[in-house]
């Protein structure tokens, strides 16, 4: 068995073996879908005419999938990190690419059945989301907005020595940038100032981009825009990950 073979297993395992990391993962996001379903249902956005549903829906699910790359990764660093496995398989010919590939495509598929699991709940006779034609196109937006975010977590994963520390860092990043970038309120209801901000927060683009494929509110300039900038937030932030990354609290 190779070593991302092995990694990949071993880190399958655990995910489907922590009830708490499955609960936050797949049903917390849900949550916020159904108490701001609930809110706003039947209600239209006064400056678009748009339902809320189909600014919610896309946007808390991007939040969700988001977050959940963030904090998946960081986490592990952080404990194999404490506890000496990261020491330990640097000193076999496994290289760190190896070890975040093994995390890479466990966040893919995690991102994917988030994905869908949401779309379906968020298309049910109570919240009613419309998928648009062209809903196919959101896939490349999640992969790209999950490799960004993946990215950010393994630079939260390598500074942080503590859960309490990566929950810490993790929730700073996550939080505001969920309010900012559109993905709990739409962001034509905020000032002018705010949108500007957005354009600097990934999540934004990773919220258009997946609006625009779900809810065909957008053109496929948007989505495009929306991939090729998450695509440029990933080369940034995997190149300080890789940059800044520590096998060892001891270095």
């Amino acid at each position: 068995m190779s070593a991302y073979t092995a990694l990949t297993a071993a880190g399958y395992r655990a995910q489907v073996r922590d009830k708490a990391t499955l609960f936050f993962t797949f049903a917390f996001p849900l949550l916020f879908l159904v108490v701001f379903g609930l809110i706003f249902s039947g209600q239209d956005v006064e400056e678009t005419g748009r339902p809320y549903i189909s600014y919610i829906a896309p946007g808390v699910m991007s939040w969700g999938v988001a977050n959940a790359a963030v904090f998946g990764i960081a986490f592990t660093l952080m404990q194999w990190r404490r506890d000496d496995l990261l020491r330990l398989i640097r000193l076999t010919p496994t290289p760190l690419t190896t070890v975040l590939a093994s995390r890479y495509v466990l966040a893919l598929a995690v991102g994917v059945v988030q994905a869908a699991v949401f779309v379906a709940v968020a298309m049910l006779p109570g919240f009613g989301l419309t998928l648009d034609g062209r809903w196919p196109l959101v896939l490349p937006a999640l992969v790209l907005g999950i490799t960004a975010f993946l990215a950010i977590g393994v630079i939260v994963g390598t500074y942080a020595n503590t859960p309490e520390a990566v929950a810490a860092i993790a929730n700073c990043l996550m939080v505001p940038m969920a309010f900012l970038s559109g993905s709990f309120l739409p962001l034509d209801m905020m000032p002018s100032w705010l949108r500007q901000v957005s354009r600097v927060l990934p999540l934004r683009y990773l919220n258009d981009a997946a609006t625009g494929a779900l809810t065909g509110s957008g053109s496929l300039a948007t989505i495009g825009t929306g991939c090729a900038v998450l695509f440029g937030f990933a080369l940034l932030f995997g190149a300080i990950g890789l940059k800044t990354f520590r096998w060892s609290n001891r270095t």
